[in-house]
């Protein structure tokens, strides 16, 4: 049975714990979609195009995974791309509720579209996007928790 999967987030920006979920994925499903989502309720530092573009290039050597931009419900995205299975990364416990709360509404939407969770590697467990660009702006080096070409948009975002 072929299962495509999508992974949906703002990544704001991609990450090397994101780039190591969208790996592993792409090893178990047939196709990945990352799905980066246009979220009118968070002010993102790179625009949607932008995010869409440094993942694409982050993930250009993985053949089955398609770096896309959306804005509707994660749930409508999946039905229009033949998605069965939507992946979400779980850092910590803290990140539990939240993701158990989200996985329960988009069944109560969509009960053909089941939820995964994958756990990143270990030593990306403390990383998120939201610390990367605070650390980035104060002029932090961010060089083990990025792509370089991340890193250098990064650097260009401070000069600005």
């Amino acid at each position: 049975m072929k299962h495509n999967a999508m992974y949906p987030g703002t990544f704001d920006p991609i990450t090397n714990g994101h780039h190591d979920l969208v790996r592993r994925a792409a090893s178990i499903f047939d196709r990945v979609f990352v799905a980066i989502a246009a979220n009118p309720n968070k002010t993102a530092m790179f625009s949607l195009e932008a995010r869409v573009d440094l993942a694409g290039q982050v993930l250009h050597d993985i053949p089955n995974v398609e770096v896309v931009g959306y804005s509707q419900l994660t749930v409508e995205f999946a039905r229009k791309h033949n998605v069965s299975v939507v992946i979400r990364g779980l850092r910590a416990v803290s990140d539990f509720e939240f993701e158990f709360q989200l996985a329960n509404m988009n069944r109560h939407l969509a009960r053909e579209i089941e939820t995964v969770f994958l756990t990143p590697q270990e030593q990306f467990t403390f990383i998120s996007s939201t610390l990367v660009r605070e650390i980035a702006v104060l002029g932090g080096d961010v060089a083990e928790f990025v792509h370089p070409i991340v890193q250098a948009e990064l650097k260009k975002q401070r000069r600005v």
